[in-house]
């Protein structure tokens, strides 16, 4: 016998994929006309808050409230889940007088929440509610109701949270988003919850981080001759060296570049001197910038390495942008 997935034509999946986009779209599109002082409220009572956010739900509510206190807290608001049926076995020692719980129910008659939600009160906490019942226990008992109610869910039988979890979810966001506004959270502070994503290696990390130092640092003196500096250009691989006086200080550089323009002028590379073929007053880079500006420093100006200097405009080290692939600022 054919099994009901062979039976659903390639049309009919896509007009069921439509159907439930379209049903769950339209819940989101209502919340925007519903929204009101009430929304504000919860703003300021989240943004007055001296402990941390508190968000609970159970099934699949419980599933949004996890991702609503993950969102909160990588936005600048402390927030973490604490799971209702384990609030009443212990877990409601976690929650203080200064925090501010989110709870999240559908039908808003969730057992589980009721529980808690005196004891919460009791110890002073303020309770902001998101339900799709606005007469419902939870939101009368809650200092701020959020209203998330939808027409209809997207699942035909009306029983799996479909569209329901949506609007939640997506009020969540408009919560975490209107916060991190009213906080002037920035790139820099995202950064600060991300290190170990791409933003946050473009915005912590730093030259020093990435340069080569010490006798990985392609460097000759002034003195040098071309066949010298072309040893150290080879041994070191970054395809240029330094070219430095007696106290340290950058003179010039001689990169893969300097040398073809050299053979190009006709000059004999066994009897020069690194001088003759240096590029003088190279660029450089401080130790204490951002790798990323470096990346758009060597792009800008077409350059494949830079020089690293201290404040006192010392050679302190180098990189190239393969130094930067590496460390996966690009």
């Amino acid at each position: 016998m054919q099994s009901r997935l062979e039976k659903l034509s390639f049309d009919e999946a896509i007009r069921i994929g439509k159907r439930v986009l379209d049903i769950e779209s339209r819940a989101v599109a209502l919340l925007s006309g519903r929204l009101d002082q009430s929304f504000a409220h919860a703003i300021g009572i989240i943004l007055s808050c001296d402990g941390r956010v508190v968000v609970s739900g159970i099934g699949k509510s419980g599933h949004i409230a996890r991702k609503i206190a993950s969102t909160l807290a990588s936005t600048g608001t402390p927030a973490f889940f604490v799971h209702p049926a384990e609030a009443s076995h212990g877990d409601l020692g976690m929650i203080t007088e200064e925090d501010v719980m989110i709870a999240l129910s559908n039908s808003g008659e969730s057992a589980e929440l009721l529980t808690i939600v005196p004891l919460i009160k009791r110890r002073g906490a303020r309770l902001v509610a998101i339900t799709g019942n606005a007469t419902s226990t939870l939101a009368r008992e809650a200092h701020v109701h959020l209203n998330a109610a939808v027409d209809e869910e997207a699942c035909p039988l009306g029983l799996a949270p479909t569209a329901s979890t949506t609007a939640a979810l997506a009020l969540g966001d408009a919560l975490a988003v209107a916060l991190l506004e009213a906080r002037g959270f920035g790139e820099s502070d995202f950064a600060q919850s991300h290190p170990g994503g791409a933003l946050g290696r473009k915005l912590l990390t730093r030259v020093r981080d990435v340069m080569r130092t010490g006798a990985a640092v392609p460097s000759v003196s002034t003195g040098a001759t071309l066949s010298e500096a072309l040893f150290e250009m080879t041994g070191k691989g970054l395809g240029m060296t330094a070219v430095v006086d007696e106290n340290g200080a950058i003179r010039g550089i001689l990169t893969d570049g300097d040398l073809r323009r050299a053979l190009a002028r006709g000059v004999d590379l066994a009897r020069a001197m690194v001088e003759e073929v240096m590029t003088p007053s190279p660029r450089t880079i401080s130790e204490d910038r951002l790798a990323v500006e470096a990346v758009e420093d060597m792009e800008r100006h077409r350059i494949n390495g830079l020089l690293v200097v201290n404040d006192d405009a010392t050679l302190v080290g180098a990189l190239n942008m393969h130094d930067m692939f590496k460390a996966r600022v690009v």
